[in-house]
This record gives structure tokens, C-alpha cells and sequence, in this order.
């Protein structure tokens, strides 16, 4: 007897990406009383799963996790595809949806290969090929030398065992999904502030599938939502690319957001703060955040950002 499915859930194919689209079904069978095999992963390669020698803001940025995916929704051979929100451009197609953001997780960084930022050896190789990553650590630490490590969570494991770098940084809330919790060093979200949506699931679906999208709002996160949605916004007012050093934090109380955000210069040495707290539905405040960081930005920083684009 051939399965019915009631929606197919397109994912990259990483151990990371396969775990998240697991907790993704799990919750869809929870809130609707379905059977596991009613919802099924369909795995999809990913151009930026392909291409590994080279940082990914060089070789055409986030659309490097989603274009396939983006096409099989087009297509119809998916229902929806499951994200990790960090990496889902800020302008989306206009037949999309974002139809859940699941509960955001741990939001920090783990340094890996050394107990604190201060204990980290001088003049040691930081392995990250992320731009707010390399640029925070060289705003602690300018005596550290940035070399570019990308790959999934165990690839980059591996290349610090290798001895191709000294020390690493790791998403918490990717760890942890694959059951890693006890790599590393989770780092003062406070002082060390994350990327954008990171921590955050989120599932896009046609706009126009009505089934879909009643299907994913069962499973919203309004919280998780509220925030993700607030430092999208953030990142539309700067014209956030891949080469953009942006971390911002923003923590939610009832129906009010705080969010405090900086960005940076490539090489760390020049950093613009700002903050905001207001109700979580105002993203234009969110955006006049980020429009004030650019006013208040040096060139050094306001040439990596690229507003109105």
C-alpha cells in the first residue's frame, strides 16, 4: 500500500539540516494527531553543501541553501521547506510564506579548542569562515590570525583536530540538535552577541497552499517569531549580506522586544552599537535601528553593507 503523504518537507541534506527537519515533523504529528510516515522528508542538495573550499559570501552568498529548495517549491515536488533561519536571505520570493518559526533554541556561539576568549593562545588560528565571527574575534582579540574553515558541524570538528586551525566557533543550537552539547564553550550572548535568527527553525511554504500554511500555523512559535521577524527587519534596513558583520540580540517580554545590535569592520577594529526596545509587531523600529547604525557607521563598515539594494 503506497503512502499518502499529507506534506512533504524539503531539507538540505547535513546530519544538522536532517535534524532539524526531523523536530519539524515531529511537531507537525504532534499537533495534528498524525503518523509519522504522513509527513515526508524529501532531501535536497544544496549548492552550498557542494562547494566547500571557499567562503560562501565569495561564491553567491545564502541563495546558496535555498535555491534548490526554492526551486522544488516552485515545482511542487515539495510542500514546504525547512530552513535554518540564519541562513534564509531577507527578501524572499513574493509567493512564499514563512509559515512557522518552531522555539527558537540556544541562541549563542561555543568556542571550541579553548576554555574562554582570554585563555585563547596568543597569536593563535581562529578557524571560521563566517564575517561576524571573524570580526568579533578580532575586536577581542586582534592579535588572532582568522583562517577560513566552512563544512558541516563535524567537517569543521574535524579540521580543528587536524591541527588546520587552533580554536573554532560553533552554533549552540546546532550542537545541541545533534546531540553535541558537551563541545566546547558557550559564550556571554551578552558581550558576544549572535548572528541574526540564529537558534531559529523556520518552514516556508506557497503562499497560495492553504493547506499548508493551516497545517505550519499550528506549530508557530509566536515568540520565536516575533523575534526572528524583528532582526530580519534589522537586517533589511542595513542591506545585510554575506559579508556583513552584524550580531544582534533581542529578548522578548510579553508584546515588547529589547534588541541590541552592532556591526563591525571586516578586521574588527571599528564597531557601532545600538539599541531598541518596542512593541514586537513595530518593525519599523527595528529597521530605524539598523538605518542609525549605518548613519553612525565609518566607511570602513558602511562599505560591507549595502541599504535599499
Amino acid at each position: 500500500m503506497t503512502t499518502r503523504y499529507r506534506l512533504r518537507l524539503g531539507t538540505r541534506q547535513s546530519p544538522l539540516a536532517l535534524a532539524q527537519a526531523e523536530e519539524a515533523r515531529d511537531r507537525l504529528c504532534e499537533a495534528h494527531g498524525w503518523a509519522r510516515d504522513e509527513v515526508e522528508l524529501v532531501e535536497v542538495v544544496a549548492s552550498g553543501d557542494k562547494i566547500l573550499d571557499r567562503p560562501l559570501a565569495d561564491i553567491g552568498g545564502k541563495a546558496l541553501w535555498t535555491k534548490e529548495l526554492d526551486q522544488w517549491l516552485h515545482e511542487g515536488r515539495i510542500d514546504a521547506s525547512v530552513h535554518s533561519m540564519k541562513d534564509v536571505e531577507t527578501l524572499r520570493p513574493a509567493d512564499f510564506a514563512i509559515g512557522a518559526i518552531l522555539p527558537r533554541a540556544d541562541v549563542r556561539d561555543v568556542l571550541v579548542g579553548a576554555g574562554s576568549l582570554e585563555t585563547i593562545p596568543q597569536g593563535a588560528r581562529v578557524g571560521t569562515s563566517a564575517p561576524r565571527r571573524a570580526a568579533q574575534m578580532l575586536h577581542y582579540r586582534p592579535d588572532c590570525v582568522i583562517v577560513g574553515i566552512r563544512g558541516n558541524v563535524a567537517t569543521r570538528l574535524g579540521k580543528l583536530a587536524a591541527g588546520e586551525a587552533d580554536v573554532t566557533l560553533l552554533a549552540a543550537a546546532g550542537l545541541e540538535r545533534l546531540g553535541e552539547i558537551s563541545v566546547g564553550t558557550p559564550l556571554d550572548e551578552a558581550s558576544w552577541l549572535p548572528a541574526p535568527s540564529q537558534g531559529a527553525i523556520g518552514i516556508e511554504c506557497r503562499a497560495d497552499d492553504e493547506f499548508a500554511r493551516a497545517a505550519l500555523e499550528a506549530i508557530d512559535h509566536a515568540p520565536s517569531r516575533a523575534r526572528v521577524m524583528a532582526e530580519r527587519a534589522l537586517l533589511e534596513a542595513l542591506g545585510g549580506t554575506c559579508h556583513s558583520p552584524i550580531a544582534v540580540l533581542t529578548s522578548v517580554t510579553g508584546d515588547r522586544l529589547s534588541m541590541k545590535a552592532s556591526i563591525f569592520s571586516a578586521d574588527g577594529t571599528e564597531r557601532v552599537d545600538g539599541s531598541v526596545e518596542s512593541e514586537s509587531t513595530a518593525l519599523d523600529a527595528f529597521r530605524a535601528l539598523g538605518r542609525d547604525l549605518l548613519d553612525r557607521a565609518p566607511p570602513s563598515i558602511a562599505e560591507l553593507f549595502a541599504p535599499g539594494a
